[in-house]
Parts: C-alpha cells; structure tokens; sequence
C-alpha cells in the first residue's frame, strides 16, 4: 500500500504539487475491500509538434519513467484518450499509434486499458483505435470496484449514442445498488464549455443512468487542466495533459493552448493519488508533480 510519506518523496522532488491529469490518478481502495491503487494518464498527443510543447517528444517518456519509478507499483494504468495528436492520414495515425504502444509497453505494469480522445478516433469512427487497443468502451471488476469505459469520440458529433447508452444500462443493471463504480471518459458529460466541444451532446442521458446508483464517480481527461465538477452525488474530476494545459473554461474566444514557459517547461502536468475510503465510499484526490527534474 503506498503510503503518504513515500508520496511527499515524489512531491518534494518535483519542485511543487502540480496535478497531471494527463498523468496520472492512483486510487487506493478502501481497507473494507482489498486495498489496491490505479494510474490514469491522459492527452499525451503523441505526434504533436508545436511551440505550446518543443519537449513534446520526450513528455510521454518522462511520464513513463516517472510511473516505472514509484516504489509500489499500481495494479492497473488508464489511458483516457487522445493517445496521438490528430492527422488526416490515416497511414500517419497507424504509425503514431503504433509509436505510442511501443513507447507505454516499457511501463513495468503490464495490466493497462486504453480509451480514445477525438484526435484517436473521430476521423475514423475509432477503426485504427480498435486495430491497435481493441474495443472503445467495456467495463471491468478490480477488488471489489466496477470500472466503466464510456466512448464518446468515435462519433465526430461528440455523442454517446443509443447504442451505448443501453449497453451502459444493461452492464450497470447487473450491479448491486451500492456497488462502487468508476467511470473513465475523454469528454466531460456535463456542459463545461460547449462552444469549446467540452461537453457530451448526450451525457445528460448518461448521468441520469449513473444516477441511480449512490458511488459514482467519474474521470475524464480532454480538457488538459484540473477541474471539479458535481452533477447531484455524482462527482466528476478531470485530468491534466501530457502535452500542454490549455485555458480556464471559458476564459477566453478560443481553447488555444497556454504559451509554453521554459522556465517551468512542466508547469501543468503533474500526477494525482486518490485514495478511497469505504464508508461512505468517497475519494481523497492529492496533486504531485510529473517528472523529479
């Protein structure tokens, strides 16, 4: 069980507590149930090139390291999308995804599940996500928590749809009232910013399904910063970016990323442990920065 001095270790390296939500989240359940914590990692954009990253060849490899680093190593990783920066060449796509596979599979854990990001998967409807990660949503059980993978960017207009909306009733129907459940998006299924495609066309449809159940709490990734969000019980946290943060929800005109500081080249990606407690079932979320450099 990783302690909290091993992680004021971690933090006292980086040079502040900056959460990486494109880094990482680890969970520990709790002690009622097998204790046991998770990595999430998120919009490492691999292929990206431009000025809001220079290091952006090599931020993915940090994080990598950073993970193999911990001295207790999670059960599982979670990558909650835009694994690769977008392209219209679906030859380009196929070789950046297959970069990326190449550079995780050095991750000493080898139990890691794989969501697309609009940049994987909206060109395509997800065919060369599924080529290289296999399907785009599916659940999972780990030591007493349902874990749930929704898609919501194969569809370019950024919804659900009918399709998986009943397949997300149908998995959730097999559960206990009082089950706790994990839910990992890219997109947030609530209204953060529409006009900044930070939204879910039809997540209202899929908040009232995970309303009926009391522990629900929901990850997701997409818009490269932290940020916490409560729709009635259900709480939802983003993720930081591996590649650049972007700006506050609606700050400005336009999602245009933060300028890149070479002073602080990792301000804004950083690593979160949550740690989970049985009774009632509720998640502390702590921010640690991403690299010791």
């Amino acid at each position: 069980m990783i302690n909290r001095r091993d992680f004021m270790k971690l933090s006292a390296v980086g040079g502040g507590a900056v959460f990486l939500s494109g880094l990482s989240q680890i969970t520990q359940a709790a002690a009622a149930y097998d204790d046991f914590y998770f990595v999430q990692l998120s919009d490492s954009h691999w292929g990206y090139q431009g000025p809001a990253n220079p290091e952006a060849n090599n931020t993915l490899r940090k994080a990598v390291e950073t993970v193999n680093g911990l001295e207790l190593q999670p059960d599982f990783i979670m990558f909650t999308g835009d694994l690769t920066h977008t392209t219209d060449d679906p030859k380009e796509r196929r070789k950046r995804l297959t970069e990326f596979r190449d550079i995780v599979s050095d991750l000493k854990v080898k139990n890691v599940h794989f969501i697309p990001g609009e940049h994987d998967a909206s060109l395509d409807n997800g065919a060369a996500f599924k080529e290289f990660f296999g399907e785009t949503h599916y659940s999972f059980d780990h030591k007493g928590v349902h874990f749930v993978t929704l898609d919501n960017v194969s569809d370019p207009g950024a919804s659900i749809g009918e399709a998986q909306l009943a397949w997300l009733a149908a998995d959730l129907a097999k559960q206990a009232r009082d089950a706790r459940i994990v839910v990992f998006t890219h997109r947030p299924l609530f209204d953060l910013v529409p006009k900044w495609d930070w939204a879910t066309r039809d997540g209202a449809k899929v908040v009232q399904i995970l309303m009926e159940y009391p522990n629900v709490t929901v990850f997701y990734g997409h818009i490269h910063q932290e940020n916490h969000h409560m729709t009635g019980h259900i709480a939802h946290h983003s993720a930081k970016s591996l590649v650049f943060p972007l700006p506050a929800p609606g700050s400005q005109d336009k999602r245009t990323p933060l300028p890149w500081n070479p002073a602080a080249p990792f301000s804004g990606l950083g690593f979160r442990e949550v740690e989970a407690e049985d009774k009632p079932f509720q998640l502390k979320i702590t921010e640690f920065p991403v690299t010791r450099a």
